[in-house]
């Protein structure tokens, strides 16, 4: 959704029919203050932005998108029409809360890697959001998955048991599929992991697989297919991650970096 269909969609949403406050609201100019109450990291301003131009308010940023806050700094002040700010107020502060729950849980599981493996989201998100939630993922520094089934042809377990020879459906695939797009194997023990490898596949989803069985799988992706990425994945989360970041894989993707995502506390203050 583009940032200006999100902006009207959100606030109809809260505006429904009319807001009551403004039959007797005055318009007269006003400005607000938006204050961190807790700490995590920013994300949201453009959505932020799209909401405001909307109602003609003009947003001026004390922090951009991944900076770090702490209780009681100051994230933004808001200038405009008095009723359009309070008319703003909630779909601008769920706007940031929701982005930067994302981008703080995303950080959390970055700055856990320690830069030796690529982290990455799934699909695992709101409907109709999946855009805004990838986009807060990237501002905590996570690296996007496939966006949708049109970027990647992903065959996992219920895709796989619908083919009968693995080997000639990717050789036909190969035919279908647009040149750029890449093929993943989900993959869940070491022996579908070879197959799919001897298969034709150029990204292997180690699903679920203990640790041990990842390094076998990692000894042979390392000594016969060194083009296959190997990506890691299945309930990995801030307490478990450790326990892959130095097996070899390429990359580990978690869903808990959207659904286990918490709002941080950010409220807005009228200044008048």
């Amino acid at each position: 959704m583009r940032l200006q269909e999100f902006a009207k969609a959100v606030l109809a949403e809260d505006i429904g029919r009319g807001d009551l406050f403004e039959r007797m609201g005055e318009h007269k100019k006003a400005a607000a203050k938006i204050i961190a109450k807790s700490k995590g990291i920013l994300a949201g301003i453009p959505y932020a932005n799209a909401i405001a131009d909307e109602l003609g308010l003009t947003i001026s940023w004390h922090k951009r998108d991944g900076d770090r806050f702490e209780p009681k700094d100051l994230i933004a002040r808001v200038y405009g029409d008095a009723v359009a700010l309070l008319q703003a107020e909630r779909s601008l502060l769920n706007t940031i809360l929701h982005a930067s729950s994302i981008a703080t849980k995303a950080k959390e599981f970055v700055e856990l890697a320690q830069g030796k493996i690529k982290v990455l989201d799934t699909r695992k998100t709101r409907p109709l959001l999946r855009v805004f939630e990838k986009y807060a993922a990237r501002v905590g520094g996570v690296t996007n998955h496939r966006m949708g089934l049109d970027d990647c042809l992903m065959l996992k377990d219920t895709h796989l048991a619908t083919i009968a020879n693995l080997h000639d459906f990717i050789q036909k695939a190969r035919e279908s599929i647009p040149f750029t797009a890449k093929i993943e194997v989900e993959c869940e023990s070491f022996a579908m992991a070879k197959l799919a490898m001897e298969a034709g596949a150029d990204i292997i989803m180690c699903d679920n697989m203990k640790p041990e069985e990842i390094k076998e799988v990692v000894a042979l992706r390392d000594r016969e297919f060194k083009h296959i990425l190997l990506e890691a994945s299945g309930n990995i989360t801030p307490q478990t991650i450790a326990l892959y970041i130095d097996l070899g894989v390429d990359a580990i993707s978690s869903g808990a970096i959207v659904h286990q995502a918490v709002w941080p506390d950010i409220s807005m203050k009228i200044d008048l």
